[in-house]
């Protein structure tokens, strides 16, 4: 995958990144299971760019036979400590670590942005089984209103970033034009203390290659600011999962 800074960040976030970062609802799964024609239980599927296993210890849930690529090795590390009998392999979307023709679904959990479609497309294609399924999906937060886009607007003044409004159909643009891919949206939420948000906020990419001052002061001010709002210390976040699914 891509060498960028922000791509070669997380590892430096794994123990915080498995321990705060939102996973996926089960809805995402069904439209996943729909989408694709077929179950995940007893497919063989390839979860890339899998991190500390978020999305793969769900897929393992239903019942697929999934294996895990991840290039970082603190990712990788932290991944075998919480799903011990799941293998993961070291490698990235770029160069799949994987046989030719060995798998029923492939999947890039948020993980998708961060390769080269020049070589992620056809390396995507190599390992699909004829009639296999490429699904991408991204889990970002919902902040077309209330505090969430007050944050929202925040967070882009912060990283120099035009302050337009959260567009829902973003993630869908850009999509490789050699697949024709199906697309859904899954709205969902979960409530969390208020420290499990700040300390969600900080593994983001952008604040990992931010520095730690900078992005201390940064929690800090919204520490105060949505004590105000969530005077009980428990925040909703709202979030919106992007999937796009096509079939070799």
């Amino acid at each position: 995958m891509t060498t960028t800074p922000q791509a070669r960040s997380f590892d430096r976030a794994a123990s915080a990144y498995a321990r705060h970062r939102p996973s996926y609802p089960p809805a995402l799964f069904d439209a996943v299971e729909d989408l694709a024609g077929r179950p995940l239980r007893g497919a063989d599927v390839a979860d890339i760019g899998a991190g500390t296993g978020l999305a793969t210890a769900l897929l393992h849930a239903r019942g697929a036979r999934v294996v895990a690529v991840e290039p970082g090795p603190a990712m990788a590390s932290r991944f075998r400590l919480g799903l011990p009998d799941v293998p993961v392999v070291r490698g990235d979307g770029d160069q799949l670590p994987l046989a030719s023709g060995s798998v029923d679904v492939l999947t890039y959990a948020q993980s998708w942005h961060w390769t080269d479609r020049r070589k992620s497309v056809p390396e995507a294609l190599r390992v699909l089984r004829r009639g296999g399924a490429l699904a991408l999906w991204w889990n970002d937060s919902d902040s077309t209103d209330g505090w969430a886009a007050d944050q929202y607007a925040r967070l882009r003044r912060l990283f120099g970033a035009d302050e337009d409004e959260p567009d829902r159909m973003a993630r869908f643009r850009g999509l490789p034009s050699e697949l024709s891919f199906a697309r859904r949206q899954i709205a969902w939420s979960r409530s969390v203390p208020l420290e499990t948000h700040l300390a969600n906020l900080a593994t983001y990419s952008d604040f990992l290659v931010l520095g730690e001052s900078a992005t201390e002061a940064f929690i800090a001010e919204e520490r105060a600011l949505l004590t105000e709002v969530f005077p009980q210390g428990i925040v909703e976040e709202r979030y919106v999962v992007s999937l796009a699914l096509a079939i070799r």
